[in-house]
């Protein structure tokens, strides 16, 4: 493979391109250099599994804003932390993030471990995530592969095992043009490079540093990697969520379990997700209901939630455990999307309504 030979020229002509054309992110220490906070390399990475830069920076800002260190994270109530988080997906994060800042202000004084194998150990930490953070926060060498790493290494490659069974010879290929020496530096700039030359679509061969040794690029059809396995279409569930308001302006709200889809949120009151077309309410009242299902796509199925919403009297209290929030607030209650949408389209519909 004519890669093989220039795998130094590979990292000394990325890194190059990278001192000159680095994006400047708020978690990120400038080119060549020292090591960044770990606390703030850790969070970032946490916050940016599934989702975008654009979409995490105003998250990244309001977390290190109010919990600027690992302890003031790892002291918050967990309640506080979701609410916080709500609106980022993927709330599985959240609460693995809360673990492992408390094994780290518990076990470790506060101090994050600087290698890959001790980072694994921490709860929630994937073999990802430690090697960012052993790269990019402490210097390690250690082989960062995300989606974009994913994306370039395939095509510099031109690795034509379709996804994800090529991922250990892609992992292996990354290995392999990894210096030892800048090791975080080259992690964020193949970063870079697959968030803004070698992207998913159309990607500007024209002006990327690494074309003269690409392989993809000499095919004259670098979009067609990574190769990609044919997609399973996902299946699709049934939902019903409820809306019980109270003469005073409150509605009732409850908290999902720990464990399972959006654990630990505040929500609506809902059914299971099944094929069921009906469920029954959690109590008897002068139930409406919202014209269109609130439509949502998980990572693994998709979602039509049937909204009802109905007024009960002062003294009605629904049955298991919950809360009467203030509707007036209901956008402080930190309600993961798919039930702020179900909540937004229940007081749209009792709008409507008081209008006839």
């Amino acid at each position: 493979m004519r890669v093989e030979g220039n795998i130094q020229k590979i990292a000394s002509d990325l890194l190059a391109h990278y001192d000159v054309h680095a994006r400047r992110l708020p978690w990120r220490a400038p080119p060549g250099a020292n090591a960044a906070d770990p606390y703030r390399v850790w969070l970032s990475e946490v916050m940016l599994q599934q989702t975008t830069v654009a979409a995490v920076g105003p998250y990244f800002a309001k977390f290190t804003q109010r919990w600027p260190d690992v302890a003031a994270l790892a002291a918050e109530q967990d309640a506080e932390v979701m609410a916080a988080w709500a609106g980022l997906g993927y709330y599985a994060r959240a609460r693995n993030l809360l673990a492992c800042a408390r094994a780290v202000a518990n076990d470790h004084g506060g101090v994050f471990p600087d290698t890959e194998e001790g980072l694994r150990a921490l709860p929630g930490v994937g073999a990802y995530t430690a090697a960012a953070v052993a790269a990019i926060a402490f210097g390690r060498r250690a082989v960062v592969v995300d989606a974009n790493v994913e994306r370039v290494v395939a095509r510099l490659f031109a690795i034509a095992t379709p996804l994800p069974a090529a991922r250990p010879e892609i992992r292996a290929a990354t290995d392999a043009i990894t210096p030892d020496a800048r090791a975080g530096d080259f992690a964020q700039a193949m970063m870079d490079l697959g968030a803004t030359i070698c992207t998913a679509r159309n990607p500007a061969c024209g002006i990327c540093p690494l074309r003269e040794d690409c392989a993809a690029f000499r095919t004259a059809d670098p979009a067609a990697f990574p190769v990609k396995a044919a997609k399973k279409a996902k299946p699709h569930r049934l939902g019903h969520g409820w809306w019980i308001e109270r003469p005073d302006g409150h509605v009732w709200l409850v908290r999902r379990p720990d464990k399972g889809m959006l654990g630990g949120m505040r929500a609506l009151p809902s059914s299971d997700w099944n094929d069921a077309p009906d469920a029954t309410p959690p109590l008897a009242a002068p139930w409406r209901r919202v014209a269109e299902p609130v439509a949502h796509v998980f990572t693994h199925f998709s979602l039509a939630l049937t909204v009802h919403h109905a007024h009960v009297g002062p003294d009605v209290t629904p049955p298991g455990e919950g809360e009467w929030w203030p509707v007036a607030d209901i956008g402080k209650a930190g309600l993961p999307t798919l039930f702020a949408r179900a909540a937004e389209a229940a007081m749209k519909e009792r709008m409507d309504d008081a209008r006839l």
